[in-house]
């Protein structure tokens, strides 16, 4: 038995030791040597004794790293959970219980989600000291990331050898929705990011269905609202006073067809949509609105009905961790059938979908037509950027020529559906990625301001 134990130690000694670039320079050094030896006599004690030096170098070195059993500890810390498209910090906590400074390289398992095969950080630590190693990572697709061990490699300044820990424990962790920016979007703080981010600044006082109070009148309010009995008693002119009405519901349809799979600056249409759906639906419940969640392609996948409860907002955000696109054609009769069946009351609702073609467009219009009816809806789809910068290039061949041309046919298309679309008393918005959110945004507060809804 204390056989056996001990070759254990010695198997996992063996695979933990690792011979440096250092010791083999050397190595072939002493080869040359001998090799001269044989030429030029005088060498051949100087090489054997240069060698001896050299072996007890290594031995040394090897009795230096390997004299803890447990010198180096590793300690990963972890985002409970991952933002997608956003910087991730993960911490490394590495502490030496050498009695000498060391050499160390972190070689961390990444998720394979990442693709990264030459991730390693290098640093020296101090005798007995603690150190904690940090680096950045931003995910582009939702879902459950899995983290390895991490592998420290340690070595003396001798430099002849080092040893392998594996340390730290195998981790799942889940990528959700952007939730890191949702606080950039907060109510709180909207005033001073809406000049730089272009946020819409609104008066709503006067624009709304849900009376406030009576105050007096300043210059800039509505003269249809001076309440002429007020103004009577007090002998100066009154006016009522109205805010935002509350507690309506607004709801996300996020299509999770084929034609959201489109990539853009690494994430795809479908997760811009459910980012922008995120960060309204926190601004809704801000706002005291009801927020609720749609997402369909073939059939309704995924519904949050509308509430303004405490843990909506994570209702919503775990709701929409792990959707993913079919690659099939959406089925907006589905839509209707499960707005009609859910949705009782007027609401407000979010549309973020995609088409190719004004045939795309018209073979859903009968149902965006009917959903209107009964709702106010906005419909939400996308410029592709690329094509942009095509139709904006300058050309000089003819098949630049050509494919201007198309580029500009692909634009024009997409005017034309904004055009369609209004005809028929549908509201929709076109924008590129990057605007969705902020636009999604303005036109919330924009409808809330008019009381649409």
């Amino acid at each position: 038995m204390q056989e056996t134990s001990f070759l254990n130690k010695l198997k996992k000694a063996y695979q933990s030791i690792y011979l440096n670039n250092l010791f083999f320079y050397l190595l072939s050094g002493f080869v040359v040597l001998f090799v001269l030896s044989f030429f030029i006599k005088e060498l051949y004690l100087l090489s054997q004794l240069l060698f001896v030096v050299f072996i007890g170098i290594v031995c040394f070195d090897i009795y230096l790293v390997f004299r803890i059993q447990n010198g180096i500890e590793a300690t990963r810390t972890l985002p409970e959970k991952l933002s997608n498209g956003d910087q991730n910090t993960i911490n490394i906590q590495l502490k030496n219980n050498y009695p000498l400074d060391v050499f160390i390289e972190v070689i961390d398992e990444l998720p394979a989600q990442f693709q990264i095969r030459d991730f390693s950080i290098h640093t020296k630590l101090r005798a007995q000291s603690s150190k904690t190693l940090s680096y950045d990572l931003v995910p582009t697709e939702r879902g459950a990331y899995h983290f390895g061990h991490t592998h420290v490699f340690v070595h003396s300044i001798l430099n002849m050898v080092t040893k392998k820990y594996v340390l730290g424990q195998e981790t799942v962790t889940k990528t959700y929705p952007s939730f890191l920016k949702l606080k950039q979007f907060d109510l709180k703080t909207i005033n001073s990011l809406s000049s730089a981010y272009g946020i819409k600044k609104v008066r709503r006082i006067g624009n709304s269905f849900e009376f406030e109070q009576i105050k007096e009148y300043v210059q800039g309010d509505n003269i249809k609202d001076i309440n002429w009995k007020a103004t009577a008693k007090k002998n100066q002119l009154m006016v009522n006073q109205f805010v935002d009405e509350k507690a309506q519901n607004i709801y996300m349809l996020i299509d999770r067809g084929r034609t959201m799979k489109m990539p853009f600056n690494g994430l795809s249409l479908l997760d811009y949509a459910i980012n922008a759906s995120l960060i309204v639906s926190n601004v809704v419940i801000q706002k005291q609105d009801k927020a609720g969640l749609f997402s369909f392609s073939k059939n309704i996948n995924d519904y949050v009905s509308a509430e303004r409860r405490n843990h909506q907002l994570g209702m919503i955000l775990e709701s929409l961790y792990n959707v993913k696109t079919n690659y099939e054609e959406t089925d907006f009769g589905i839509l209707y059938s499960a707005i009609k069946q859910n949705i009782r009351q007027r609401s407000l609702l979010l549309l973020y979908t995609n088409f190719d073609s004004m045939d795309a467009l018209e073979r859903q219009m009968s149902y965006l037509r009917a959903i209107n009816k009964s709702h106010l809806l906005i419909v939400i789809f996308f410029k592709n950027t690329e094509i942009l910068k095509l139709a904006n290039k300058k050309v000089s061949t003819e098949q630049e020529i050509v494919q201007k041309t198309v580029a500009e046919k692909f634009i024009y298309d997409k005017e034309l559906m904004v055009l369609e679309l209004s005809k028929y008393g549908v509201n929709s918005i076109l924008t590129t990625p990057e605007n969705l959110t902020i636009d999604s945004i303005n036109k919330y507060i924009e409808i809330k301001s008019k009381g649409l809804i």
